[in-house]
């Protein structure tokens, strides 16, 4: 498979070294936390394997988002080493703890596919992360398969990207909010967390609203670092902005801040029919420990949510709470599922599909093979990876909070959409 090499703008490489230097006093994983020790083995293995990085943050301000992507790598590594593994050998995981530390995920990504000598790396989260671990694997010709909706203006041949592009959520949510069914939203607040997936993502929707005929002084812009816990000032911001003109709120803002987000706007009595908010990383997990009750209503954009009814989300809702028991995860009997878990899910098996297409682990052959594959995933689509950029076909679903943590499914596409990973609103 061919991918075109695009240079980043100079104002991404900005944010992303901006993103980095806030972040360099977070604290290093002290160990790795691998399989062999500390973590639930994959099935037993015999003669020779096939090593597999997982690349998570298990400690730190993303941890809260990150280990339920490493409990899902581990159920479907399981699963696949009991129906035979790939190419007839196990596969074996190699877990490492870069501890939301952006730095160490190069240095991790290097150890994996170095010393462990890995096939493959399934991990990330931030961009910022991601863009720590890029280079590492362009250099060493790795495979990264990156789960988490991003802000595009990016394209590796070493990289798989299984969540969404920006046409595949950011705009289709504005777009929805703008709409009668969204409640034709005239004023914005754009908040987020201050690294370059909120800041190129919002530099992004800025652009479009401005396309749509808003004005700058009907969108307001803020950012706050990573793990801040005090949003009073800043609800109270957006309660003054909002007043006059119906007003939605976009945040970008991820990890743990989202818990004290979410509980001041309830404290502030935010309603979502007074001042909606559409969140791009928030979903079941983030949400479940959170009292919901007072954020009904309110929305978030992805390509998959726990609560869609077909045979293919309920066997994997099943297989994730029956790996939850056996192996005594926290609050397993309230195990719960959400999009990034399945693009995860859902790159794991086109990874050993593509393996198997191929007949082989090395990395060229792989991405040859992983042209054009396709599976039929939880969200109840058949995915594709496109042919050309190294980005799934995906679906786009608007939840509504309820009040067990869930979400109603308000707009669904009726197929898959493409990704555009260069954005119009922003110059290659």
């Amino acid at each position: 498979m061919k991918v075109e090499q695009k240079k980043f703008s100079k104002n991404l490489i900005v944010a992303a070294m901006l993103g980095t230097l806030t972040l360099t006093g977070c604290s290093k994983s002290p160990e790795d936390k691998t399989a062999a020790t500390s973590e639930p083995k994959a099935a037993a293995t015999s003669g020779e394997t096939i090593k597999v990085g997982i690349l998570h943050s298990l400690s730190g301000t993303m941890a809260i988002s990150e280990t339920s992507l490493k409990d899902t790598a581990m159920m479907a590594i399981n699963e696949i080493n009991a129906n035979g593994g790939v190419l007839g050998k196990k596969l074996e995981p190699v877990i490492v703890d870069p501890a939301s530390d952006w730095p160490l995920f190069a240095e991790k990504a290097r150890q994996l596919i170095t010393q462990d000598k890995v096939a493959v790396i399934f991990g990330c989260w931030t961009s910022v992360s991601r863009k720590s671990v890029l280079p590492v694997v362009e250099e060493l010709n790795g495979l990264l398969f990156y789960p988490v909706q991003y802000e595009g203006q990016e394209q590796s041949k070493n990289i798989f990207y299984t969540g969404a592009a920006p046409n595949q959520q950011a705009i289709p949510a504005v777009e929805y909010l703008m709409s009668e069914e969204g409640g034709k939203a005239e004023r914005f607040v754009l908040l987020g967390t201050d690294y370059v997936y909120p800041r190129t993502t919002n530099k992004i929707l800025r652009a479009f609203l401005k396309s749509k005929g808003v004005a700058d002084a009907d969108i307001m812009e803020e950012y706050t670092p990573f793990g801040h816990s005090n949003y009073q000032t800043i609800v109270g911001n957006v309660k003054k902005f909002a007043a006059g003109k119906k007003t939605a709120v976009i945040s970008t803002i991820n990890g743990d801040s989202n818990v004290p987000f979410y509980r001041e706007l309830g404290n502030q009595g935010i309603k979502a029919s007074d001042i909606p908010v559409m969140a791009f990383s928030v979903g079941e997990e983030e949400l479940r420990g959170i009292d919901t009750k007072p954020l009904v209503g309110h929305l978030a954009a992805w390509n998959y949510f726990m609560s869609v009814k077909n045979p293919k989300n309920t066997e994997f809702s099943g297989k994730m709470k029956q790996y939850a028991v056996e192996y005594k995860l926290p609050n397993a009997d309230k195990f719960v599922t959400n999009d990034p878990m399945e693009a995860t899910y859902v790159g794991i098996n086109m990874w050993k599909q593509a393996v198997e297409k191929a007949g082989s682990t090395e990395v060229d052959k792989v991405r040859e093979a992983m042209a054009g594959q396709t599976f039929d995933a939880p969200s109840g689509y058949q995915l594709q990876m496109d042919a050309n950029n190294h980005h799934l076909h995906k679906p786009v679903m608007i939840g509504q909070i309820r009040g067990d943590g869930q979400f109603d499914v308000v707009y669904k596409t009726p197929k898959t959409i493409a990704a555009e990973p260069w954005s119009p609103y922003i110059p290659k």
